[in-house]
């Protein structure tokens, strides 16, 4: 086998292959290096991040700067545990995080931190169990309507013999009801099960995806319900099956619109997240679609039920859209992900962004 030049590995390469954050900042506290993970983990790109002041670049950090230019005029290093950094208005992470003094090129000092996301470890097992009770819950739904259309289809069959065999008027209404009903629950069945056919992928601008489905639900949204959007235009073509994303998208959009009640704004917002796990599987670069509502959110007991058939928080709901679209988005080997409180809902898709030109 033909080994690889040793020239062509970068320590970029090296360090944006690193599942922890790797930051590195000056004497004056000036960005001088970042990784892959650490973009994702902040939410910042490292063209505008370097040269700029951490504090500046990474407001997470205002709380610890004392403690870093000590650690810079001492040349002591430090580790901290179970540590939140958070930004107003953001969620914040929770990080391990250690700063290790170092002397660079003309022995100017500076820190080198790495910080691994606590909660990325829960995430990633929170994903799997999720993800086996989806493919359970689908056994055991595909097992039910196996069992439950035989009869069907012979209950629907014997009510047309009826008719054929009894054709007046008082008769018919009776055989009429009973293929009508048989005609509901046959439908109800195929809806548990989801499409049928496998994803038919094909190169595809995720913003035209989202942007189709906008007009689609801003036709029929109430005056009082604002759409903002707040796209990426970076993000490459991907392959996918417009019709599947369109239909879970759909789904998820639609979910915010009965959320918000008539009033409210909803977010639909890309980025793209490098280096990321879902389920078992760690991908080089994922695309992350958010859809946010303001609405009144999920109670918490509600939270993890969600994603199950026939689970709804809505007296009208069905229970069917969110499953659906997991299951749509899992066939890409996506994951839906939701987080909730009061004012505050937010619906996260997760797609590995294969493109074309690595399925070439």
């Amino acid at each position: 086998m033909k080994s690889l030049s040793r020239s062509r590995v970068t320590a970029e390469d090296v360090l944006d292959g690193l599942t922890t954050a790797v930051l590195v900042v000056d004497e004056a506290l000036r960005v001088m290096a970042l990784n892959a993970a650490c973009e994702g983990m902040f939410g910042i790109s490292r063209r505008l991040a370097l040269g700029m002041p951490l504090l500046d670049a990474i407001p997470q950090f205002k709380c610890y700067e004392s403690r870093l230019r000590s650690a810079l005029q001492t040349a002591t290093g430090f580790i901290e545990r179970e540590t939140e950094l958070r930004r107003n208005g953001d969620p914040g992470v929770t990080v391990d995080w250690t700063v290790t003094p170092f002397l660079a090129a003309g022995k100017k000092p500076g820190l080198l931190m790495e910080l691994l996301a606590v909660e990325r470890h829960l995430r990633i097992s929170r994903d799997e169990q999720l993800l086996a009770h989806f493919d359970a819950s689908r056994e055991l739904i595909r097992g039910l309507a196996h069992e439950i259309k035989n009869p069907l289809g012979g209950i629907r069959g014997a009510a047309q013999l009826l008719e054929r065999e009894y054709p007046d008027a008082g008769h018919r209404e009776y055989t009429r009801v009973i293929i009508r009903e048989a005609d509901r629950l046959q439908n109800l069945v195929d809806r548990l099960l989801g499409p049928n056919r496998l994803p038919q992928k094909a190169p595809l601008n995720i913003h035209e995806v989202i942007e189709h489905v906008r007009q689609l639900v801003q036709a029929e949204a109430p005056d009082g319900v604002t759409v903002l959007r707040d796209y990426d235009p970076s993000i490459p073509e991907l392959l996918a099956d417009r019709e599947q994303l369109i239909q879970a998208i759909l789904n998820l959009l639609r979910n915010a619109l009965q959320a918000v009640d008539g009033e409210g704004t909803i977010v639909l917002r890309t980025r793209t997240r490098r280096q990321f796990t879902i389920g078992a599987l760690r991908h080089r670069l994922v695309v992350q679609i958010d859809i946010e509502d303001d609405g009144p959110g999920i109670p918490p007991t509600m939270i993890e039920k969600i994603f199950y058939p026939m689970v709804t928080t809505r007296a009208q709901g069905t229970g069917l859209g969110l499953p659906i679209a997991q299951y749509l988005v899992h066939s890409h080997g996506g994951l839906i992900e939701c987080r909730s409180r009061p004012g505050c809902t937010v619906f996260t898709v997760y797609l590995p962004l294969v493109t074309p030109q690595e399925m070439a």
